[in-house]
């Protein structure tokens, strides 16, 4: 029996129509743009846009945890200027928690708040316990030594416009980095 799609079985869809589906996926279009784009019903766009993040995330869950030289960091995206409150109190922000591997990968989640808990909650599940972990100077890092991370070593960060900056936050560079048109409209 010849099979039309070596990706995806007993599909009706063709390779070439399945390879310009995951172009379109790899994009960032949405289903209803892709389906008029291919001609493929939203339906079957919708299922395969499915299975790929299935896909995905199965993938990112055999990578976990990080290893090896590991830092991390939360930083607060949402408009420069806010009236009211200023710092890390300040309204409409939306704090990004961030763990970095050195020289590898990125995961990334929004936390409700850099409280204790919610922060070593996820330290806890992403990192292996034998890594060494860089953090900045907040509260909330205390007593990772206490639940099983032997090698937490704090940074002492400088503002970027200092002349001495010398090891600064990697996560914080990142997320000043991300353009403003690629965050979330909830965050902008």
């Amino acid at each position: 029996m010849v099979t039309k799609n070596r990706y995806n079985r007993r599909s009706r869809i063709s390779e070439a129509k399945f390879r310009q589906l995951v172009r379109c996926f790899a994009m960032d279009l949405t289903a209803t743009v892709t389906a008029e784009m291919t001609g493929i019903s939203l339906r079957s766009v919708n299922t395969i846009y499915l299975k790929i993040r299935q896909r995905l995330a199965e993938a990112c869950e055999q990578a976990s945890p990080l290893n090896g030289s590991v830092e991390v960091d939360e930083s607060y995206f949402g408009a420069h200027r806010v009236r009211g409150r200023r710092g890390r109190g300040a309204y409409g922000k939306t704090i990004v928690f961030g763990l970095l591997k050195r020289q590898g990968m990125v995961y990334t989640e929004i936390v409700p708040d850099c409280t204790k808990a919610t922060l070593q909650g996820i330290i806890r599940g992403h990192i292996d316990p034998a890594s060494v972990i860089h953090s900045d100077g907040w509260p909330g890092y205390d007593g990772l030594v206490d639940i099983g991370f032997d090698k937490h070593f704090r940074v002492n960060t400088v503002p970027m416009n200092s002349p001495l900056v010398s090891d600064t936050s990697t996560v914080s560079k990142v997320s000043r980095a991300v353009p403003r048109n690629a965050w979330p409209s909830s965050m902008a």
